[in-house]
């Protein structure tokens, strides 16, 4: 993972995220290279990232924001979308679409949606004359049953799979009502051979629909902003694809835009010893990081007192026979609250600032006030090095999400 290099001590309290705009528009840089050689358009997918503090420095360079539900595509209209000065050549697409849409929120949705994309010919069948009514071109979710996914929770090709339809028959009847498909399959997936495998067999088995089409989305989950990731071959694989079925390419980066830009900042509040070195901070791993809890992951430290360091979590042979790794708690009661099992270059004492990497994507949209721990501060550092305090929580936020 990259790493946050703090150029400066933050005066906010912890705990905190902190997103860096610099290396935001670093990863933009990225993927603006990669649509200006192959063609294809990207849309921020807003499901991984949604801090709108930040839109402004990556509009430049993203053709527009991608939904799960009509609260996500309402915020990347009025945020990102809804953003172009009266001028209709910078005018961002705002595609809606989500696993089942009830038929109280579609008209609201359709408002604030350039495209839609349906998850099954069922939610089609049903909505489609309303998005037709209002000229809004009609997609489809494909399930390919083939992913690039090692995470069985993140496959969207898992057994018993909801998301999307599969039959070439079903799809083929109802191409007349859809101009373009989704086909979101790769997660974390930074081989491009194997992109280039999957999508060979998407096209071995779905060709002559794809022909039929004007635009696909491969969705997200290529992480083609490694530095070693060969971008050219991949924007040469995706301008052939679109030059052979003749569609506009769309990418729904999501992860690739803000990896190595975001930061949690942490205090340790705590250091016990019971076998192992342990140390408790002030935020939790369950309610300010879930996905590392969720897929089992350790979170990577970006630094220490403002300092950088080059700390990778313990390996698994580590952690038994290391007596002096030390384990980063979470302050809140779950047992399994941990940030990770670390070989520290030095023990951590109470009132050590940690900051803790990669916490921006899959982090900030699903943060939650459990056992009412304080709720990190949103904080930006801007290009020009100055430090924003975007939004700070209280106890009046806590007690306003219950009631």
């Amino acid at each position: 993972m990259n790493s946050i290099k703090t150029l400066k001590p933050v005066a906010v309290p912890t705990p905190y995220y902190l997103l860096d705009e610099a290396a935001i528009v670093a990863n933009m840089q990225i993927i603006a290279r990669l649509c200006e050689l192959s063609g294809a358009k990207a849309l921020l997918a807003l499901k991984c990232f949604a801090t709108w503090g930040v839109f402004d420095v990556m509009q430049p360079y993203l053709h527009g924001t991608t939904s799960s539900s009509l609260n996500e595509v309402r915020l990347g209209y009025e945020t990102f979308g809804n953003n172009s000065n009266g001028n209709s050549e910078d005018k961002k697409e705002t595609h809606a679409y989500s696993v089942a849409y009830s038929s109280d929120e579609i008209s609201e949705v359709l408002s604030y949606a350039d495209k839609i994309i349906f998850n099954s010919i069922s939610q089609l069948n049903a909505f489609k004359d309303q998005a037709r009514a209002q000229n809004i071109p009609v997609g489809l979710r494909l399930n390919p049953k083939t992913s690039n996914s090692s995470f069985i929770i993140a496959d969207p090709a898992r057994p018993f799979s909801r998301l999307g339809e599969h039959d070439k028959d079903k799809i083929a009847a109802v191409l007349s009502d859809i101009t373009g498909v989704m086909i979101h399959n790769n997660c974390e997936n930074d081989s491009f051979e194997a992109f280039s495998a999957s999508l060979a067999d998407i096209e071995d088995r779905f060709g002559d629909v794809l022909a039929q089409l004007e635009w696909v989305s491969l969705g997200g989950g290529i992480h083609f902003i490694a530095p070693d990731y060969p971008l050219e071959k991949l924007a040469e694989r995706l301008k052939g694809f679109s030059e052979k079925y003749d569609v506009q390419v769309y990418l729904e980066p999501g992860e690739a835009s803000i990896h190595g830009a975001g930061s949690l900042v942490t205090t340790v509040l705590d250091t016990m010893h019971n076998e192992k070195n342990l140390a408790v901070v002030d935020a939790s791993i369950e309610a300010h990081m879930l996905d590392l809890l969720i897929y089992q992951e350790s979170a990577s430290i970006a630094s220490i007192n403002d300092e950088s360091v080059d700390v990778v979590p313990a390996s698994t042979d580590q952690k038994y026979d290391a007596p002096d790794n030390t384990i980063i708690y979470g302050r809140s009661c779950l047992a399994g609250d941990i940030f990770g099992e670390y070989a520290l270059p030095n023990h951590l004492k109470v009132g050590d600032k940690i900051a803790f990497g990669n916490a921006a994507g899959y982090t900030m949209v699903k943060k939650n006030w459990f056992n009412g721990v304080n709720m990190p501060a949103i904080v930006i550092r801007r290009l020009d090095g100055s430090i924003d305090v975007q939004r700070e929580f209280d106890y009046q936020d806590y007690k306003s999400s219950l009631s």
